[in-house]
């Protein structure tokens, strides 16, 4: 069953406008890659909308912190030209970032995210791009276990944030029971 503006906005309600100009993005991923039933929506939203500022951001915000200087040259992320690290940042609901992970996400998506990183940005290919990555990390099968700490360690490849990610997957089953 899709997930409405209203429901969106009771899970996310910092989400403001943005959550209308998402729903349409968000239905039509979710279900191209089956994430469908309340367990593994609640899980997705929750950890998109951590991972987005509920909805407000697709593309990190750069200082560059210490933490993103640390995106320049790293090879575990296909970064290997100079410029790379700010390039391909975080972008969409789920942060995709590095070179690699733009190159297997536009190849998904028949999209040329290599010279248009910033076709992340928009809301259809921000929400596809998130259920893209949630699909091929295997999301379903561990939101589907109630494995939410390991969800969360897929994607962040630790637990940062996950207070406020618990607490949006607890709102997020209420919701969509």
């Amino acid at each position: 069953m899709p997930i409405t503006e209203q429901q969106l906005l009771q899970i996310l309600p910092n989400a403001g406008r943005n959550a209308g100009v998402f729903v349409p993005a968000l239905n039509t991923a979710m279900n191209h890659y089956g994430i469908v039933g309340a367990s593994r929506g609640a899980a997705f939203i929750a950890q998109i909308g951590h991972e987005s500022g509920q909805l407000r951001w697709v593309r990190e915000i750069w200082g560059p912190t210490a933490q993103q200087l640390t995106y320049e040259g790293r090879a575990d992320l296909g970064n290997t030209e100079k410029g790379d690290g700010s390039k391909y940042r975080g972008r969409g609901l789920i942060q995709v970032t590095g070179r690699a992970n733009y190159n297997a996400c536009g190849e998904a998506l028949g999209l040329d995210l290599i010279n248009k990183p910033e076709l992340l940005e928009l809301p259809q290919h921000a929400a596809m791009s998130a259920a893209w990555f949630w699909s091929t990390r295997g999301l379903n099968t561990l939101a589907d276990q109630g494995e939410f700490v390991k969800i969360t360690r897929r994607i962040n490849e630790g637990v940062n944030g996950l207070a406020d990610r618990q607490a949006l997957y607890e709102k997020a089953l209420k919701v969509l029971a």
